[in-house]
């Protein structure tokens, strides 16, 4: 398979390595020194694109990949408003769309599990529910996208709770004390120096805390399914997640 990769930084890289150990072929590396070599012709080369690039080129990356024909695998986060917008075009143009806000294996385990808490845990009303995400201080958005996609599933599965809301923690910014028991879920966004990525879904009460939790050792769970990802969506049309490849 032949892989374009939009976006060489650490993670690319990561995926790069990955993908030559299994055989396939990177035929394009795009970052910020050539962005000149970013052209439908070398677009076409490739069988699937892997875009990780920034919040602020992402939409015209996944345009681009869209005019190629070429099916586009995202991890970027920190662009869902513009969703609605590129589903649409992309639906128009019979192209290919998978993106996930994370694309470890371990993470969309997390996800899945945290729903099943919180459809067994919205019965005890003693608990108040929240979400931690630990982060480098480079990290360019807060809440991290796999932050919002916890949140949003607990919501789902949540009466008491009916949107999210989110509280950055520096060393100059502490966390500060919630109101329990209100109608939003808090997460809690710390950024600090180098340390694996680290989601805590709490539920506490008085008498107790439960802790349900992912810790990122490094970014190869990362890349490892974001390359899963690219060889199953060539031949498909329309948009997928990581749902329909694990088939939750």
């Amino acid at each position: 398979m032949k892989i374009a990769l939009l976006g060489y930084g650490k993670m690319g890289k990561e995926i790069e390595a990955l993908a030559i150990a299994k055989g396939h072929e990177v035929v394009l590396k795009i970052n910020e020194h050539n962005l000149n070599d970013l052209t439908l012709e070398n677009l076409r080369k490739a069988d699937v694109a892997i875009e990780f690039s920034t919040p602020h080129t992402v939409v015209s990356n996944i345009r681009m990949c869209f005019e190629a024909g070429l099916p586009v695998v995202v991890g970027t986060t920190a662009w869902y408003e513009h969703f609605d917008m590129l589903k649409k075009e992309c639906e128009e143009k019979g192209q290919s769309l998978f993106y996930a806000t994370n694309f470890s294996i371990g993470v969309n385990l997390f996800f899945h599990f945290s729903k099943q808490l919180a459809k067994m845990m919205k019965h005890y009303t003693a608990y108040e529910v929240s979400v931690d995400e630990v982060h480098h201080t480079h990290k360019l958005d807060a809440p991290s996208g796999t932050a919002i996609t916890t949140a949003e599933g607990i919501l789902s599965e949540y009466p008491a709770k009916s949107s999210w809301v989110n509280q950055i923690v520096t060393t100059e910014h502490p966390a500060a004390d919630t109101t329990a028991n209100s109608a939003e879920l808090l997460i809690r966004s710390y950024r600090t120096d180098e340390v694996p990525g680290t989601h805590t879904v709490y539920y506490e009460s008085e008498v107790d805390t439960i802790e349900f939790r992912h810790t990122a050792h490094s970014r190869k769970g990362f890349a490892a399914g974001a390359l899963a990802a690219a060889e199953w969506l060539p031949g498909k049309k329309g948009i997928f997640t990581m749902n329909d490849m694990l088939s939750f």
